[in-house]
């Protein structure tokens, strides 16, 4: 599923794809080893980006240049849902990650030079968390090139279920040359538990289950694998289902929850739909265990195969943290 870019007009989020790697190269990566990836064992995504060095505030900092319509869902939850930064960016604006724009004291609506092979000056259309490391700054595709940034200089994968060490070395392989291979599921890479917006969906499980007393996150994470492997299929099902937690329109309109504290229950954004779930299954008995929270799961889907499937999951999920 892939989202296209309409003039300045954002493409909605359908899906959250989580990165599990990413490549950067000295220069241009070859377009025929980057598509050797998307043939590579469980790899599902592939991405690749223009970037480079530029000056901003008297500071070097890494630039991506990307469309803000597909690049969006290969952020963090919380920053790929924040439409209006996408709309800055899709409007010719830059957005840099939280941090630089705390340490480079950057103004939201403020221009600024940033120099590259140009040195064009634009409005910083605002900030969030990136997930990339080392990686700073995004500028449109158009500014990119006005700047002179490398086409192709990095690229970025998502398999599910393939342990990250391996497919670094498969993707390190695979592209040969001098590249540069990060495993994004690095202990040193991952956010900070606690305050804040939760960095991706396992946090986002383990906090929502806290509103449901008894309940475990894991049933929670097992739920979100099965409806849309943690938000990569969230598009309407043929029953009608939409989001990361695949909810019927009508059950959304009685347990939609604002989670993000926005203002709106969005049934598409994990913020509010996981929470969501976890009211549901709450209001189904969910949080009482056994006998209850096996009819809760029922509730959720009918079908006792579904049922057991959660279970199961939890239970390596339990198993596996």
């Amino acid at each position: 599923m892939t989202n296209v870019s309409d003039g300045a007009q954002v493409a909605p989020l359908r899906r959250v794809v989580p990165p599990d790697v990413l490549a950067v190269g000295t220069g241009p990566i070859d377009q025929r080893k980057i598509d050797k990836l998307s043939r590579l064992r469980k790899v599902k995504d592939v991405i690749a980006v223009a970037g480079g060095a530029v000056q901003l505030q008297g500071r070097q900092v890494n630039a991506f240049a990307v469309d803000p319509s597909s690049f969006r869902s290969w952020t963090p939850p919380g920053t790929a849902t924040k439409t209006e930064l996408w709309s800055a960016l899709a409007a010719e604006r830059f957005v840099v990650s939280t941090e630089a724009a705390e340490k480079l004291q950057l103004a939201e609506g403020t221009q600024y030079p940033v120099v590259g092979k140009t040195v064009p000056n634009l409005l910083m259309g605002g900030s969030g968390a990136l997930g990339l490391p080392g990686i700073d700054m995004l500028v449109s595709r158009k500014a990119g090139d006005g700047m002179g940034l490398f086409p192709n200089v990095a690229v970025l994968v998502n398999a599910p279920g393939v342990e990250p060490g391996k497919l670094g070395k498969a993707v390190g392989k695979a592209l040969g040359g001098r590249v540069k291979i990060v495993n994004l599921h690095e202990r040193k890479y991952q956010p900070p538990s606690g305050g804040g917006r939760s960095g991706g969906y396992l946090d986002l499980y383990k906090r929502a289950a806290t509103s449901c007393r008894g309940l475990s996150w894991t049933v929670l994470a097992a739920i979100g694998q099965v409806e849309s492997d943690h938000g990569r299929n969230a598009g309407r099902s043929s029953a009608g289902a939409l989001g990361p937690m695949q909810f019927m329109p009508a059950t959304w309109k009685s347990y939609g929850v604002d989670g993000d504290g926005d203002g709106k229950a969005d049934i598409m954004n994990p913020y509010d739909a996981i929470p969501g779930a976890a009211k549901y299954l709450c209001a189904n008995g969910a949080g009482q265990g056994g006998q209850q929270l096996y009819r809760a799961i029922w509730h959720y889907n009918h079908a006792d195969w579904y049922v057991q499937k959660v279970l199961n999951l939890a239970r390596a999920y339990a198993s596996a943290y």
